[in-house]
C-alpha cells in the first residue's frame, strides 16, 4: 500500500516535522505526485540526534554482547524477507528499478543484516604478549552514526550502511534519498517488529542541502557513511572537518571494462551489457567504458549495437522489462544532455540515444551505445549514471591502461582475457579499488568495498565496515615489577 504521507522516525515514534512543512515525492514512469514526506531540517535532525545519544549512553544497545545483537539482526532480516515482495513493488514503483532487479535488491538487503549478524559473533580481538607486559584490544561502538544513502538502489543501500552499524553498537540516525523515500518508511515497523530499542534507529526525512547538511554538521554526531555524487562528497567532507569526523564514503565512477582480444568474447558481451544496463545504468559500477582490442573492436561494437537494440524498455512492474524508468525528471535531462553532448562531440551513436516507441511519457531511454569515444570526450570523462556506454579502441596492454586510467574516479574494473599473466598485471596497474577479472560485479560481504582517487574515501564490507563503526583501544598490564627512569630521585 502507497502511503500518501512519509513521516520522520524519531525516539520510536513517527513524527512530522517541526516546521510542519512537506516535500512532493513523485513516481518515475508518470512523474505524478503520490505522496507528501516531511521535510527535516536543523530542528528534526536535533531531535533524532538527540533520541539517538540518549539511546547510546543509557540504553542496553551498545553494551549487549554480541549474540544479543546479532539476534536482533537476524529478526531484522527475517522481517525484511517477509516483506520481500512488497519491498521490491514500493521499491519498483518509486525508483523506476526493473521489479525482477528489485526483488534481488530485497533479498541482499536482508542477506545484510544475517552477515553482520555472523561477522560480530565471530569477532575476535588482538592481544599482544611480551615477558614484562600484556596489550590487548578492547572494541567500543563510536556514538551516534549519520548515514546519508542515495536513490539508486535505496533499500539495499540503507541496510548496508544499517546492518554494520547496528551490528557494532551505534545509534542511528538515518537521511534518505529525497526522490526515493518509499521503502525506507517501512523500517520503523521492520526495527520495532524485531526488538531494537527506542532511540537507537531514527530516519530523518528531506532535502540533502537543508536535513542532510544539518546532520552532517552536528556536533553530536561523530561518524558520517555517505554513498552519493563525487561533488557532494566534496561538501561533506569540508563541513566534517569542523568536528573531526570520520568519514567513509563511496562516490561516483567511470568503471572501464576493458576487453582482450583473446577473452571468451561472448561472455565478455555479455557482462559488458549487464554490467551498464542492469540498474537502469544507475550504479556507480557500473563498467560505462568499455575499451577493446583493435582486432576485435569492429565486432564488439556491432554486438554490442544489436544486443542493445533488443534490450525491453517498459513499465519497471513487468517481469520481461530489462530497463525501466530513470528514477527523476531532472536526472533524466541531464542523462539526455550526456548523449546530445556524445553526437556533438562526434561520437557514433550505434544504438539508442532516443525514447523508446510507445512510451510516450515517463523517463524512459533506450539502452544508447556509442562507438569511436575519445579520452577528450565528456561522455568518456564524466559520470553519466545512466543506461549509456562508450566503446573505445586500443592496440596495445599498455595503451589499455591507460585509457582506463584516464580519469579522475577508480571505483571498480573489468578485465576480460584468457592471458593469466596478463590478467594480473593489468589488475595490478588498473588504478580501482575494485576490479573483477573474467567476471561481472560479483559481490562478496566479506571483502573491502570503495573507491581511490575521486571515487571515496574509506573502505566498508566484512571487518573493514565493523572497524569505521567502533574504536580499537589498546590496553597494556605490567606482569612484573615496572622499572622506570627515575628523574628527579
Amino acid at each position: 500500500m502507497i502511503p500518501e504521507k512519509i513521516l520522520h522516525f524519531i525516539g520510536g515514534r513517527q513524527v512530522p516535522s517541526v516546521s510542519g512543512r512537506t516535500f512532493d515525492v513523485a513516481d518515475p514512469v508518470t512523474n505524478t505526485v503520490y505522496a507528501q514526506a516531511a521535510a527535516g531540517d536543523l530542528d528534526d535532525v536535533d531531535k533524532a540526534v538527540e533520541a539517538a545519544a540518549v539511546a547510546f549512553a543509557t540504553g542496553p544497545w551498545p553494551s549487549m554482547a554480541a549474540r544479543a545483537r546479532a539476534k536482533v539482526l537476524v529478526r531484522i532480516a527475517d522481517a525484511i524477507e517477509v516483506r520481500g515482495e512488497e519491498l521490491a513493488a514500493l521499491e519498483t514503483f518509486d525508483t523506476g528499478l526493473p521489479v525482477t532487479q528489485a526483488r534481488g535488491q530485497a533479498a541482499r538487503a536482508a542477506e545484510n543484516f544475517r552477515f553482520f549478524a555472523d561477522v560480530i559473533v565471530a569477532q575476535h580481538e588482538d592481544a599482544f604478549s611480551a615477558p614484562a607486559q600484556l596489550g590487548y584490544v578492547v572494541r567500543r561502538p563510536v556514538g551516534v552514526a549519520g548515514l546519508i544513502t542515495p536513490w539508486n538502489t535505496p533499500f539495499m543501500l540503507e541496510t548496508w550502511k544499517l546492518a554494520p552499524a547496528l551490528a557494532s553498537g551505534c545509534t542511528v540516525v538515518l537521511k534518505p534519498a529525497e526522490w526515493t523515500p518509499l521503502s525506507a518508511s517501512l523500517l520503523p515497523d521492520i526495527m520495532t517488529e524485531a526488538g531494537v530499542p527506542e532511540g537507537v534507529f531514527n530516519v530523518v526525512h528531506g532535502i540533502g542541502e537543508q536535513a542532510g547538511a544539518a546532520l552532517v554538521s552536528h556536533r553530536g554526531v561523530p561518524l558520517i557513511s555517505f554513498t552519493g555524487e563525487t561533488t557532494t562528497g566534496q561538501i561533506i567532507m569540508r563541513s566534517a572537518a569542523t568536528h573531526l569526523k570520520g568519514l567513509s564514503m563511496e562516490l561516483g565512477g567511470k568503471s572501464p571494462c576493458i576487453i582482450f582480444a583473446d577473452a571468451d568474447l561472448d561472455l565478455a558481451v555479455d557482462s559488458a551489457l549487464f554490467g551498464v544496463f542492469s540498474l537502469n545504468g544507475e550504479r556507480c559500477t557500473a563498467g560505462s567504458r568499455i575499451l577493446a582490442e583493435r582486432s576485435v573492436y569492429d565486432s564488439l561494437v556491432s554486438r554490442l549495437a544489436e544486443r542493445a537494440a533488443r534490450i525491453r524498455v517498459g513499465d519497471p512492474s513487468d517481469p520481461a522489462t530489462e530497463i525501466g524508468a530513470l528514477v527523476h525528471p531532472e536526472h533524466y535531462e541531464r542523462v539526455m544532455s550526456y548523449v546530445r553532448a556524445g553526437v556533438a562531440e562526434g561520437a557514433r551513436l550505434v544504438a539508442g540515444g532516443a525514447r523508446p516507441a510507445g512510451l510516450p511519457s515517463g523517463n524512459f531511454l533506450s539502452a544508447t551505445v556509442f562507438a569511436d569515444v575519445t579520452p577528450s570526450m565528456r561522455i568518456f570523462r564524466e559520470e553519466i549514471f545512466g543506461p549509456v556506454v562508450c566503446v573505445t579502441p586500443f592496440d596495445s596492454e599498455e595503451e589499455a591502461i591507460a585509457l582506463a586510467n584516464s580519469t579522475r574516479y577508480g571505483l571498480a574494473a573489468y578485465i576480460w582475457t584468457s592471458d593469466l599473466r596478463r590478467a594480473h598485471r593489468a589488475a595490478g596497474l588498473v588504478e580501482s579499488g575494485m576490479t573483477w577479472v573474467n567476471s561481472h560485479n560479483v559481490r562478496d560481504l566479506r571483502t573491502p568495498f570503495g573507491g581511490i582517487k575521486a571515487s571515496g574515501v574509506g573502505r566498508e564490507g566484512g571487518q573493514h565496515s565493523i572497524d569505521f563503526y567502533t574504536e580499537s583501544r589498546i590496553v597494556h598490564v605490567a606482569l612484573g615489577d615496572t622499572h622506570v627512569p627515575r628523574f628527579g630521585a
